[in-house]
């Protein structure tokens, strides 16, 4: 299944007034991975880049038979502290999505970093939004590199 499967990293703040862009670009990426083969694609339920991933896969799921998107989260109460739209949002997304998988129950001081592996450990493909050397996201695609998946930064 690694093989079949791409995960997304990125920053939860994109930069203003380039969310449609990004997403139109995800878009021809994402469609590129499925006429691979690629059918997986595991989200961390994160604001920013990781919801605008789940959202470009459930729109293209529609049009491509046998897509699936697996959300990575990591403890119950990731939404502690949002704002009412945007855990509406995430509680859509996480209703439409394909499987819901938990790293953790509770939050520590560790679970991001062991959602970010999980996702990249069961992926042979990275579509990432990087665009700083520091970071979350920084670490997520540098672990990437170190287990030799193909990176695509749609930052570039």
């Amino acid at each position: 299944m690694r093989s079949h499967t791409c995960c997304f990293t990125g920053h939860r703040q994109l930069p203003p007034g380039k969310q449609a862009e990004i997403a139109k670009h995800m878009e021809r990426v994402i469609t590129g991975l499925y006429q691979r083969g690629i059918l997986y694609y595991g989200a961390g339920g994160a604001l920013g880049f990781d919801c605008l991933a789940a959202q470009t896969v459930l729109r293209l799921r529609e049009s491509c038979p046998g897509m699936k998107l697996i959300l990575v989260l990591p403890c119950l109460t990731q939404t502690k502290g949002w704002p009412a739209a945007d855990v509406a949002e995430y509680e859509r997304i996480k209703g439409l999505a394909d499987k819901v998988v938990y790293t953790g129950q509770a939050y520590t001081r560790g679970c991001m970093h062991k959602r970010n592996r999980h996702l990249v450990d069961n992926s042979s493909v990275c579509v990432c939004y990087l665009d700083s050397e520091s970071g979350g996201t920084a670490y997520t695609v540098d672990y990437a590199r170190k287990k030799e998946l193909e990176i695509i930064n749609l930052a570039i």
